[in-house]
């Protein structure tokens, strides 16, 4: 290990995304900044992997869109990253009376998506709803996402500049009552409603309005809400970060599997293994790039299985030799280039819900499609010149809780009933489409949150590493310090959050890194 010393102005725990833009953004300002990483590479979650050896495709293989990533911290940090829009925005297949048929919806939406409503419903009623009910979403967006990149606000004055009606909306009653209010249809109900249950485990009435908080996260990024393709995959994010940190004058140590945070008055030891020895180094602060239940392990406390977090998804891998067709007689380049959502009906969503709660893997589990090389086809390699396609797969109402016993034959079974779930609207199986690798299996992965914790330590798979918060303050809620004002404290002055579990973080964002930068440099 080369380092400049044994003592350290902060030390950085924890080499994913978030971690990288804390490093760069303290490096830039002066300070000697250690990152120390448990994995051979950096990224975490937002990595780009050569999931099929031999064929050189590199999929976004956990993270996959941004949206929530601010052109600010681009700029700050002269990433040089692009993020590319998508040609649509989603397309959701269904029967009605036997007939295959499906949603349509524009990125910029036009006539064609006033047509598909009007196909799908049979009036321009829920067209009308749509966009006034997206109109009042945007509100809250371009109020809210300035603040995320600023010391926290309190929610009475975050919602001094929001329209009574929508706040309440979003934020006080469960978000099912105003969907249900405001939409009729099942297929158009249920596509608003995916937003709101993306790696988070409730039902749309859920009263600890863990919902409201996830869909509010998912529709405000730069005040737009859009989810862009990362060209070259989520590794160029990664890359570009690392570069940035190294260039600013960042260390980064990977291999490096911090065991124990002692934090005193003084600031932080810091001690990790690197698979032969220990190590250990002195820091005025220790930023967490960790989720706060492993944190509070390395900080000495004995873990609390009753407070560990849980994911819930199942994330599938495809490489296919050609898009499959589909039974409603849309190009699939068009139905694949945005969101393809899959048994996301409003019901649909409330009985898979309802079973997974009860132990049972849904018996058709929604989820989402995502074609990248559609946008993308740099991430193919050669495999662009013969047709090939990435697909990327999200199923929603997975909990952890599902495979904890018989955790293969499960995790098989899941895969099994959501490939079948996505087959009823193609004209040939999901399978016959897929390449075989030179090793003669199938280019299929697929992660639980079991897989999901034993590759990047997120305890239970949950991929926001807890709950999301309201991304403000409560109207109570101490606000005294740096720390607490960025929404990065803990219990120790010391040590600070960086990572998703931060107040503000979750996602592909770097607002857990930015935040707990500007903590620390507000001390100086």
């Amino acid at each position: 290990m080369s380092t400049r010393g044994s003592t350290y102005d902060v030390v950085v725990v924890g080499g994913g995304h978030n971690g990288l833009t804390a490093a760069t953004y303290l490096a830039k300002a002066g300070l000697s900044v250690l990152v120390l990483e448990r994995l051979d590479h950096v990224g975490g979650a937002a990595v780009s992997t050569e999931a099929f050896p031999g064929l050189g495709a590199r999929l976004s293989r956990y993270s996959y869109l941004v949206s929530l990533l601010p052109e600010s911290i681009a700029r700050d940090l002269d990433l040089g990253i692009e993020l590319r829009s998508r040609a649509v925005a989603s397309y959701s297949p269904t029967l009605r009376d036997g007939r295959s048929t499906g949603l349509f919806v524009e990125h910029v939406e036009g006539p064609a998506t006033r047509r598909s409503f009007r196909e799908l419903t049979g009036s321009d009623d829920e067209y009308a709803a749509w966009t006034a009910f997206y109109a009042d979403v945007a509100k809250m967006a371009t109020r809210v996402a300035p603040s995320l990149t600023e010391p926290l606000v309190t929610a009475r004055e975050m919602a001094a500049g929001v329209d009574p009606e929508i706040w309440s909306a979003l934020v006080d009653r469960p978000l099912g009552e105003v969907v249900e209010a405001r939409f009729a249809d099942d297929l158009v109900r249920g596509v608003v409603a995916t937003d709101a249950l993306i790696g988070t485990f409730a039902g749309m009435h859920d009263r600890s309005l863990v919902q409201n908080r996830c869909f509010l996260y998912h529709l405000i990024g730069n005040g737009t809400g859009e989810w862009r393709v990362p060209v070259r995959g989520m590794g160029a994010v990664t890359d570009a970060l690392a570069r940035a940190a190294v260039e600013a004058g960042a260390e980064i140590v990977t291999g490096a599997g911090v065991s124990a945070i002692d934090a005193d008055g003084d600031g932080a030891e810091v001690r990790w293994h690197d698979g032969h020895r220990e190590h250990s180094v002195r820091a005025g602060h220790v930023l967490s790039n960790v989720a706060p239940w492993v944190l509070r392990i390395l900080l000495g406390e004995e873990p609390e299985p009753a407070t560990k977090p849980a994911g819930s998804q199942l994330k599938i891998n495809f490489l296919l030799s050609r898009l499959p067709r589909l039974r409603s007689g849309v190009d699939p380049r068009t139905a694949f280039a945005g969101t393809f959502h899959v048994a996301e009906e409003y019901g649909a969503l409330s009985t898979a819900y309802d079973e997974a709660a009860g132990g049972q893997i849904p018996g058709t589990p929604p989820g989402e499609l995502y074609c990248h090389s559609l946008t993308d086809p740099s991430i193919l390699g050669g495999l662009a010149d013969f047709g090939a396609h990435t697909l990327t797969y999200f199923g929603l109402h997975m909990p952890e809780a599902l495979f904890a016993v018989d955790q293969d034959a499960r995790k098989l079974e899941a895969v099994r009933r959501a490939i079948a779930a996505i087959d009823v609207h193609l004209v040939e199986p999901l399978l016959s489409c897929v390449m075989t690798g030179p090793d003669g299996r199938l280019c299929v992965e697929a992660k639980i949150p079991q897989d999901i914790e034993a590759d990047l330590a997120m305890p239970g798979g949950h991929i926001f590493h807890g709950d999301l918060a309201w991304p403000w303050a409560s109207n109570r809620e101490a606000l005294r310090t740096p720390a607490q004002q960025w929404g990065v404290a803990t219990d120790i002055d010391s040590v600070l959050l960086c990572g998703s579990g931060a107040r503000r973080g979750g996602a592909v964002s770097g607002l857990g890194g930015h935040n707990a930068a500007h903590a620390v440099l507000s001390l100086r």
